[in-house]
């Protein structure tokens, strides 16, 4: 079985919320990416977003742009990601997902894309600027190797796009908790908690939250109405605050001090 879907059934099963965590590969370097993913696991994190840096990263605030540049100028790959992976799986049976743009995945070659991302073992498969509507050779693909796909949901997304994006989306769907791109904030977005009882309501997959989502106050208001967060950019910046030699420790850090 994939490891998405039965991390949310064993979530769903203990009556808790997960915590899927983001990592820009290559941020510092290589190994020192897969020794965070490491210490995020111990930390708590139930998954692991692997960030394929990207140049042009229009979802992403600073934090994740910096990042990306940093972990580009290193001159990280598509391949190192695929490395990266396959060093934590070696050690690890954590789920591993993708996090990616369209661009890296299609230049990199979809197909091929896929038979090295279910080579190293990965999960599933988050593209952030592909809807749905666009996405059925992709997934089809995707699907021949056993990745999930994964789609967002915008606060602004319409009753049809949420029942498509529920239909589309293997494992759960993610939760975009803002209007704006990825980045710390110190408060939640007011409208948030009932709107998620909202989309609940109309999906039937797992619903995880993102963006923003820094704060151990932001975990305790979420958890009873979704079944995982995503965060992302706290970590991020957590690993560029100071030398390569503590960066898991500092992530590690972030996911604790939010369980509490």
């Amino acid at each position: 079985m994939n490891r998405v879907p039965a991390l949310f059934k064993r979530l769903r099963r203990e009556g808790r919320c997960g915590l899927i965590a983001y990592v820009t590969c290559g941020d510092p370097d290589r190994d020192t990416t897969v020794r965070i993913v490491e210490e995020l696991e111990r930390a708590g994190a139930d998954a692991i977003e692997l960030g394929i840096p990207f140049s042009d990263p229009i979802a992403d605030g600073p934090v994740i742009q910096e990042a990306a540049q940093r972990a580009l100028q290193a001159g990280t790959t598509a391949h190192d990601v695929f490395a990266i992976a396959r060093a934590i799986r070696s050690r690890s049976e954590i789920p591993l997902i993708a996090f990616s743009y369209l661009n890296p995945v299609t230049r990199y070659g979809t197909e091929r894309f896929a038979r090295d991302a279910a080579g190293a073992e990965m999960d599933a498969v988050l593209l952030t600027d592909l809807p749905p509507e666009a996405a059925t050779d992709l997934r089809d693909t995707m699907h021949q190797y056993n990745l999930g796909t994964i789609f967002l949901l915008a606060p602004t997304s319409t009753d049809r796009r949420i029942a498509a994006i529920d239909r589309a989306s293997d494992g759960f769907v993610y939760y975009v908790s803002t209007t704006g791109v990825t980045g710390v904030r110190r408060d939640l977005d007011p409208a948030l908690l009932s709107r998620l009882d909202q989309i609940r309501a109309q999906i039937r997959k797992p619903l995880a939250v993102g963006f923003g989502v820094s704060q151990p106050e932001h975990y305790a208001a979420l958890r009873g109405r979704c079944d995982a967060v995503v965060v992302g950019s706290a970590i991020v910046r957590a690993v560029a605050q100071g030398a390569a030699s503590g960066a898991a420790e500092r992530a590690g850090g972030v996911v604790r001090r939010i369980l509490g």
